[in-house]
């Protein structure tokens, strides 16, 4: 093991430690207790890792950085890289790498794992806004994310980034429910800059518009936020008209399967019959019509919607849209996974929803590393589908109630009136 790369990881443990401190988790003895025990200990695990290699890595990640270092790092990200359908700013950290003697291995692990680290920190403060002067939830939180088996395996052992836009993801939801509009919508289009799954949290945007968590001039700074992003690579020499659309034409990548072990519906419903485009077509609709059912449900109860309502809309799409659309993969529900650990923090009663979202998920896991299926995938996907039932009755649950109506009642008479005089016969 290079000495460097155990040295970053050092580095992110005392950031852990440190944002912790900041947040004023260490003022009490079992406070510290459970950091001292189980912060370092994750570190430790993800230190057991950081040589594996999976064939992602070696067919892919590699290749990309060994053209960057070919072409010269700055001069590579002037030019498109054969196979890659990453968008640049992802690339941006990999040109920084390619420039260094270290294993290139070992530093993209570290730089999943940093994000890690901002990514429980980020779910610790929107716990936070749910659960306003709850330290012991904030910390648990922090700690929980820290030791989910998706986030472990998915950079530390994988080697992949989905920590990157799923950290922005939830600080976009956290800055939201703060009433931070601009700085919100700047982290959602960074999240969608860096990865394509982003944009399952989208649609809660909407709703935010009309809670007035999010300001309508603000929806400015998404395509601002993502120029910016881009920025750098088209000033090295790639195409901007490219860039922009680069999702679009890399539609194709993503396979013509209609499902890539994921727990998704098309795992728990036999859709063989259906020819790849008509499969296509019934999850698209399918997608349409839960946001639609969504929209309609609580813009009817836009008066009764408060942060938790909201935070359940943001679970509902990011659990609901990669359950109903095709050709998921097996990590796009990682951004559900931490979502529904903040929910089973802010609401016990709960737990069980990421208990079943990351069953779903570790069993896509499981056939990617082990080549070889745990379970069907079906069971996976009825778990899923357990979970979406779940957060449907926590958001309607969590509505305010309605004001009681005020009874129209007649003035109360004053209590000086003059007795009535006795008839007199």
């Amino acid at each position: 093991m290079d000495y460097r790369a155990t040295i970053l990881l050092y580095a992110e443990l005392l950031l852990a430690l440190f944002l912790l401190w900041r947040e004023g988790l260490f003022r009490t003895r079992a406070q510290r207790i459970a950091v001292i025990a189980l912060v370092p200990l994750a570190f430790a695990l993800r230190y057991c890792f950081l040589t594996y290699e999976t064939l992602d890595y070696q067919d892919w990640i590699k290749v990309w950085i060994e053209s960057l270092r070919t072409a010269g790092a700055w001069k590579g990200l002037g030019e498109e890289i054969w196979s890659c359908n990453y968008n640049v700013p992802y690339l941006y950290f990999l040109s920084l790498i390619s420039k260094s003697q270290v294993y290139d291995l070992l530093l993209v692990k570290d730089l999943s794992i940093l994000f890690d680290v901002i990514l429980a920190w980020a779910a610790m403060r929107l716990v936070g806004v749910l659960n306003p002067d709850s330290p012991a939830r904030k910390l648990t939180a922090f700690i929980l994310v820290l030791w989910m088996p998706t986030v472990i395996l998915n950079g530390s052992l994988w080697g992949q980034c989905d920590s990157i836009y799923a950290a922005f993801a939830v600080l976009a939801i956290y800055l939201a429910l703060e009433g931070r509009s601009g700085w919100s919508v700047a982290c959602i289009a960074l999240s969608v800059s860096f990865k394509l799954q982003g944009i399952f949290l989208l649609p809660v945007y909407f709703l935010f518009l009309v809670s007035q968590k999010v300001k309508l001039r603000h929806i400015l700074v998404f395509p601002l936020t993502y120029i910016l992003s881009i920025l750098p690579a088209v000033l090295a020499g790639r195409g901007f008209w490219e860039l922009l659309t680069l999702y679009f034409r890399n539609t194709s990548s993503i396979g013509d399967g209609l499902n890539y072990n994921s727990s998704s519906i098309y795992a728990l419903l036999n859709f063989d019959s259906l020819s790849t485009e008509a499969g296509e077509r019934v999850g698209i609709v399918l997608t349409f019509f839960f946001c639609c059912a969504v929209y309609v449900w609580l813009v009817m109860e836009y008066k009764r919607l408060n942060n938790k309502a909201l935070f359940g809309a943001a679970v509902l799409f990011a659990l609901g849209v990669p359950f109903l659309l095709p050709h998921m993969h097996d990590r796009y529900f990682f951004m559900a996974d931490v979502l529904t650990v903040v929910l089973a923090v802010s609401a016990p009663r709960l737990s069980v929803v990421p208990l079943c979202v990351s069953f779903g998920s570790l069993l896509g896991y499981h056939a990617y590393l082990k080549t070889r299926y745990l379970l069907p995938m079906r069971y996976g996907a009825m778990a899923m589908a357990f979970a979406l039932i779940l957060v449907i009755a926590y958001t309607a649950a969590s509505l305010t109630p309605p004001e009681p109506k005020k009874s129209i009642s007649s003035p109360p008479l004053p209590n000086n009136l003059p007795e009535e005089s006795a008839k007199t016969s």
